[in-house]
């Protein structure tokens, strides 16, 4: 269909991939973690969102370009690294003490569900090597004489989109109970954003400057 082949491996792949950590889980988890699942379903959502951004604009050719233009691709990497940085710093601000539970341990900033999609979306979208990734690996599972291969290529990209879906609300749910349950030394309160929030601060250094 469409000139794919092998979809079961790149299902597979794909659920794989999506479950390695990185910022949008991370961001997922904190969101969950602070605000409940609904919170973290709105990161996910986000995050979806953005990933279609770049699906669509790896098969309308502009990833292409991405890759080819050094000044380009330098400009949004070092957007989205800053980005992830804010956040990192603005966990840093971040205090509290008295005993809590892992829910109000992570005290982020309360925000609505609107400004935590943007969150989720600005995440995804200003990560260029997200956009590299597709224009790399989704080609493998189109056959070289596909018919329509822009078109085969967004079916690949909802089908990774959705599978990626599943794994962040599930995500969201698994981090939101948990986040009831445990109850954490109050010790702990401050030193928890603190961690969460030098994982972002890394996270937008190691895009830098790779």
């Amino acid at each position: 269909m469409l000139g794919i082949h092998d979809l079961a491996l790149f299902i597979l792949s794909g659920l794989l991939l999506n479950m390695m950590p990185g910022p949008d889980s991370l961001l997922i988890m904190l969101r969950s973690g602070s605000q409940g699942w609904r919170a973290g379903s709105m990161a996910a959502l986000g995050i979806g969102s953005g990933t279609m951004v770049h699906v669509l604009a790896a098969a309308l050719g502009l990833s292409a370009l991405l890759n080819a233009s050094a000044e380009l691709f330098a400009v949004i990497k070092l957007m989205g690294a800053l980005y992830l940085v804010y956040l990192g710093l603005s966990m840093f601000r971040q205090g509290g003490g008295g005993r809590v539970s892992a829910e109000e341990a992570v005290s982020l900033p309360v925000l609505s569900y609107g400004q935590i999609f943007r969150q989720g979306l600005l995440t995804n979208v200003l990560n260029p090597k997200v956009a590299l990734f597709f224009l790399a690996f989704v080609p493998q599972f189109i056959a070289p004489d596909a018919p329509q291969k822009a078109l085969a290529f967004i079916v690949l990209g909802c089908i990774f989109n959705f599978n990626g879906m599943i794994w962040c609300h599930l995500l969201a749910f698994s981090t939101a109970y948990a986040s009831r349950k445990v109850r954490l030394p109050a010790r702990l309160n401050t030193w928890l954003n603190r961690v969460m929030g030098g994982l972002f601060v890394g996270l937008g250094i190691k895009l830098a400057v790779e």
